[in-house]
């Protein structure tokens, strides 16, 4: 995959999602022997594919550039209304809330410093949270959904905010985390300890942060770009981390052979049941 992204675990139907975020592909996968995946359907879609989110009636919907696409089960595709505007943004990382809400984030030109990140309601109106980031990215909430942590990219920032997991009201931001070292934050997961899993993209690593911030433990992944991280399986007790090729020279695709690829490992720490999408009202 050029730009592997957005791994999630679909716990009704007992099946793996993911994306392809350029090539606007949304891929459906099982284990298979050894803690391979065993790709079954690629779904295209007819723009690119920031993030996938599932409601419990196996509707799905994408983030694309600038709109959401909706897929039935039957498998009819729509687009929603444009909720993102400007030259050269689109729709990026993305997760529901609590009450299935979608909150998803954009991405734009480089030096950008007014990303957003957005709620889209019940109604299919737009609830901005925070309109001031350098590039929208991974998110995901403590187990008592009370908590939402957030990745600013280009700041190498992780923020955390108060949220009532029933209104979706949100307490002030303050920053959590600010990576050092080679590489930037990106997709994330948290687990039933309410520690961070981090994917570090430039760096090749997984990084776990305890609720404190402390950096407690790291997996080294064999692709530099790291694009994200999910727990999947019945028992949620194996890690799927995304990679992507994207950015890389040639010389430093044949360093990294296996860019592009999913990786599946078990990491001693369940995750939560994942978040469903509500669905359209």
């Amino acid at each position: 995959m050029f730009l592997g992204e957005g791994p999630l675990w679909d716990p009704i139907r007992g099946v793996l999602l993911w994306v392809d975020i350029e090539d606007g592909s949304v891929y459906r996968g099982v284990f298979a022997f050894g803690g391979s995946i065993e790709i079954q359907e690629r779904i295209a879609f007819p723009d690119t594919a920031g993030t996938v989110a599932v409601a419990a009636s196996g509707e799905m919907v994408v983030a694309g550039t600038r709109s959401l696409f909706f897929r039935t089960p039957d498998g009819a595709i729509t687009a929603g209304p444009d909720l993102v505007s400007g030259e050269g943004r689109r729709f990026n990382d993305g997760k529901p809330d609590p009450q299935g809400r979608l909150v998803v984030g954009t991405k734009g030109p480089d030096g950008s410093d007014a990303e957003t990140l957005l709620r889209v309601e019940h109604d299919g109106s737009a609830t901005v949270l925070d309109d001031d980031l350098t590039l929208a990215n991974g998110l995901g909430w403590t187990a008592d959904g009370r908590r939402l942590y957030t990745v600013d990219t280009l700041s190498r920032r992780i923020h955390v905010r108060d949220y009532d997991p029933d209104t979706g009201e949100t307490g002030p931001r303050r920053v959590f985390v600010t990576l050092d070292g080679p590489g930037y934050p990106d997709g994330m997961t948290i687990d039933a300890e309410d520690h961070l899993w981090l994917a570090v993209w430039g760096g090749g690593r997984v990084l776990r942060i305890s609720p404190a911030g402390e950096i407690v433990g790291r997996i080294d992944v064999p692709a530099p770009h790291t694009s994200s991280v999910a727990f999947a399986g019945p028992e949620l007790d194996t890690m799927v981390i995304t990679t992507a090729q994207e950015n890389l020279t040639p010389e430093e695709l044949a360093a990294a052979p296996l860019s592009g690829r999913l990786f599946t490992l078990r990491p001693g720490v369940r995750g939560t049941r994942p978040l469903l999408w509500a669905g359209r009202s």
